[in-house]
């Protein structure tokens, strides 16, 4: 993965409904994670110094665990995080920072995701090389999701 990636989508919802997608765990849960992932475990304390907690679970059964912190909220239009994929030990593999913004675009939402790796751990780089197709991925189930509310 290159060290930022800018991801920008045109979802067929309303701000207010793509805020909820990523805001409230229950939805969340519903769309995160590349295609064939689920997310069994999400925990957002939604306020600036907020914790976060997704587990994505593989195909395979296998769990990625991440925990971060939100740095800045903005309700509706930007959110501002730090993830971090740790593995079993709770060791950093991959740190990011995120800003998500929302703008209204004629009862849609132009969507901008803004990702800049802070870390990469030895051993962690074949993960961070399919970082940008996990988020396409992870981005176009969130489309679809928000089209359907």
């Amino acid at each position: 993965m290159p060290d930022s990636l800018t991801l920008t989508r045109v979802l067929d919802a309303p701000r207010d409904v793509v805020w909820e997608a990523w805001t409230d765990p229950q939805q969340l849960a519903q769309w995160w994670g590349p295609h064939g992932f689920t997310a069994p475990v999400v925990e957002l304390d939604v306020q600036a110094g907020g914790a976060i907690r997704i587990d994505m679970q593989g195909p395979d059964g296998t769990i990625y665990p991440a925990v971060g912190e939100f740095h800045e909220v903005a309700e509706p239009e930007r959110l501002v995080l730090t993830t971090k994929a740790v593995d079993g030990d709770g060791n950093t593999m991959i740190e990011a920072l995120s800003t998500v913004t929302l703008e209204e675009d004629g009862g849609r939402t132009r969507l901008t995701v803004e990702i800049e790796v802070v870390h990469v751990a030895p051993g962690a780089e074949e993960a961070a090389a399919g970082a940008e197709e996990g988020w396409n991925q992870t981005l176009d189930r969130l489309a679809a999701f928000v089209s359907e509310r």
